[in-house]
């Protein structure tokens, strides 16, 4: 036999109690003064909202619901037919996004007589972690003695608030519901040889999805990251962006017709743009009118974005430790990717266009962003490797240039950028493409 816990209980009452009290209020607030029975009205509501007579009166009206993960409104909203309470954790583990995903933190929605919705938000109300229809589904003994202090009608209380998630009658579709057919033999010409399948909306997952990316958009948090990404400054938290969302209303002017997470979300639900993204990639120039290809470099947003966090970084005096060391080499990491992405862009022009008299390149940049084309006159063949230093000593100058202002920029500097860009520079595959 469970132990009562007291004090667990009392916990338990004032939950009761404070929801009670607020529903009661928005009642009273309601009455008008000038009322000629406003002390019978008022008598009324406060009999209505005492524990006993209001959990009676849920306990009937709960069987109007039904709390599900999956629903057919949504599909059409006058179909009629079986709405689907899955649990996410007993679900197959697939490889796809799905409602399996969710976890046992999942929102339940419910359909039903939308008069009745009041006492699914009283369900959802949590204690120590768990929501009374948690409480409800297990048969905890504090909160049956809450319920009430006759054990046959606290138990016929949670039983009847806990079949909240059964299914209702036979399973069942509707003219109005979406079918499909759907193979599962190897002859399609035989009509045994194919499912029916009836899709119904995951309502939960929907709401998960919504309440994602309104965060993503809308938080303060991911708002200060937006800031920081257009300051050139670092954050902790990505930024997502979501490109031609649209926006799908269910249930007019009375979303709570559809369900209550369709009312929560004011009938909004999201959609994601199903179509190839769009590149809209500048074309690649060849360098003209310039002596060094760190000048055309150094105007690429990418590039200046991080060279002000490298340079904000190392003005703000960090400790002089491995943390640091490792977040320096970090950035300028990336500032050496960009300059491969760079040149990998160069790279992708016909062979030879820094032949032209308008490339005022050195013979090393010239190897190092057009290897294919044949030496020019008066050039002498340039080795990789040699090909490889100078355009790493070439990123350190610029680099301590980049930074000088208003920070020392020295040679011990200038040999820590030089090697990091060596580091990656013999990493890339450029040479082996260049002896083919």
């Amino acid at each position: 036999m469970s132990t009562l816990d007291l004090g667990r209980q009392v916990e338990l009452r004032a939950v009761v109690s404070g929801f009670l009290m607020e529903r009661l209020d928005i009642k009273l607030k309601e009455l008008k003064p000038d009322n000629p029975k406003l002390a019978e009205v008022r008598l009324e509501l406060l009999q209505r909202f005492s524990p006993p007579i209001w959990l009676d009166d849920a306990a009937r009206r709960v069987g109007q619901l039904q709390a599900v993960t999956h629903s057919l409104k949504p599909l059409h909203p006058e179909a009629k037919g079986t709405n689907l309470y899955a649990a996410p954790q007993t679900m197959t583990r697939l490889a796809l996004v799905g409602t399996h995903c969710l976890g046992a933190r999942v929102d339940l929605d419910v359909v039903g007589n939308a008069a009745a919705l009041d006492v699914y938000k009283f369900l959802k109300l949590e204690h120590e972690g768990q929501t009374l229809l948690a409480l409800c589904e297990v048969g905890d003994p504090d909160w049956a003695a809450v319920l009430s202090p006759e054990i046959a009608t606290a138990e016929a209380w949670m039983t009847a608030f806990a079949g909240l998630t059964a299914a209702r009658g036979k399973t069942s579709s509707h003219t109005n519901a979406k079918q499909l057919y759907w193979l599962v033999g190897h002859d399609p010409h035989d009509d045994d040889a194919y499912h029916l399948l009836a899709p119904l909306y995951p309502t939960s997952l929907v709401h998960r999805v919504y309440r994602t990316v309104q965060d993503d958009r809308f938080s303060e948090a991911a708002k200060a990251a937006r800031q920081a990404r257009r300051d050139g400054a670092y954050s902790e938290r990505p930024v997502h962006e979501y490109t031609d969302l649209a926006i799908q209303q269910l249930g007019g002017t009375k979303p709570q017709n559809i369900s209550q997470l369709n009312s929560e979300r004011r009938g909004n639900n999201l959609l994601l743009a199903s179509l190839p993204p769009n590149w809209r990639s500048p074309a690649v120039r060849p360098l003209s009118g310039v002596t060094s290809l760190f000048e055309r470099f150094d105007t690429r947003r990418p590039v200046r974005e991080k060279a002000i966090q490298l340079q904000r970084f190392l003005a703000s005096n960090p400790a002089p430790n491995l943390a640091t060391r490792a977040r320096v080499t970090d950035l300028v990491n990336l500032l050496v990717d960009e300059l491969l992405y760079f040149t990998a862009e160069l790279r992708s022009l016909p062979p030879g266009w820094s032949q032209v008299p308008e490339c005022q390149l050195s013979a090393a940049q010239r190897h190092w962003v057009d290897p294919w084309a044949p030496v020019a006159d008066g050039d002498s063949p340039q080795h990789a490797g040699d090909t490889a230093n100078a355009i790493a000593g070439q990123f350190a100058n610029w680099l301590n240039r980049r930074l000088r202002d208003p920070l020392p920029m020295g040679d011990p500097e200038f040999a820590v950028w030089r090697k990091l860009a060596l580091d990656q520079i013999n990493g890339d595959d450029w040479e082996q493409r260049d002896d083919e």
